[in-house]
């Protein structure tokens, strides 16, 4: 590692970062370098501007970009202290696409949770879709986040490094119990299979997804993501409200949240999870 780049990644790690983010905005500095194959404090702020516009030429996403941006931003200012407050400025406002996120139907759910051929597995994809839980969060959840006695789920450091709770369906505490009497999990309620000490890995979670879907004959609607926004779709159909689904979900924004309308199809009567028994 680079004297720069440690001193970077330092910054980043006592300002609070997330992993995550660390990762992007080293990669977007270190890609800066490897364009003019000269040290990021020897290249111009012009240089770094037709950077820039050359990754909208070649027609990089809108998120692409914008982490670009905001990466160099603040390499520049806090480690080379040479603030380049307007950089970005010059680029086309394109604006970022709207797109409604896809869903599975409960039938294509029931079909999927009854292809997984292992408890492990069903068990997963049923606690990231019945609590409406990101890829990370679910392989990152303990034994002991399990409060079965208030039917909830401890988040512990989600996205932004927040802690919240989230609800647990009694069908979904059944198949953990279930899940828990097979494997013994200790610490982490899904295990790594080659070391029971870490989390599983969320690659590893997205191979049994992909597996269990193709067992299933469904379609790919965009990943294992796809099990948090049919929950979210789901709970507004089953008569949830917004504020409620923002706290479950864990969002920084109302707006991220009330994407959902959009897909629900419509708003019945009730409050409850939508992970339920079909018979």
């Amino acid at each position: 590692m680079t004297p720069l780049r440690k001193q970077y990644s330092e910054y980043l790690t006592l300002r609070g970062y997330s992993d995550r983010t660390k990762e992007s905005y080293l990669a977007a500095v270190g890609a800066l370098a490897k364009h003019y194959w000269r040290r990021p404090d020897r290249i111009s702020e012009l240089e770094i501007r037709d950077y820039l516009l050359l990754l909208h030429r070649k027609g990089r996403s809108f998120s692409t970009i914008n982490v670009a941006v905001s990466a160099l931003r603040l390499f520049y200012a806090e480690v080379l202290k040479r603030p380049v407050d307007r950089l970005g400025d010059h680029l086309p406002r394109t604006g970022r696409a709207i797109k409604r996120p896809r869903v599975y139907s409960k039938e294509e759910l029931r079909r999927l949770f009854a292809s997984c051929p292992d408890v492990l597995g069903r068990a997963l994809l049923l606690t990231i879709y019945g609590a409406g839980l990101r890829l990370n969060e679910a392989c990152h959840l303990r034994v002991s986040d399990i409060e079965s006695d208030r039917m909830m789920l401890r988040i512990e450091q989600g996205k932004g490094a927040k802690d919240r709770y989230t609800i647990l369906s009694p069908w979904l505490l059944r198949e953990l119990r279930r899940h828990w009497r097979c494997s013994r999990p200790r610490t982490w309620l899904f295990p790594s299979r080659r070391d029971p000490e870490r989390p599983m890995l969320d690659g590893t979670a997205q191979k049994l997804f992909y597996a269990a879907l193709q067992r299933a004959g469904l379609p790919n609607r965009g990943g294992i993501h796809c099990l948090r926004h049919s929950f979210a779709t789901h709970f507004l159909e089953e008569g949830g409200d917004l504020p409620t689904l923002k706290k479950l979900l864990g969002h920084a924004y109302f707006s991220t949240t009330a994407g959902y309308v959009q897909v629900s199809r419509e708003r019945t009567a009730g409050v409850s999870s939508p992970l339920q028994p079909t018979h």
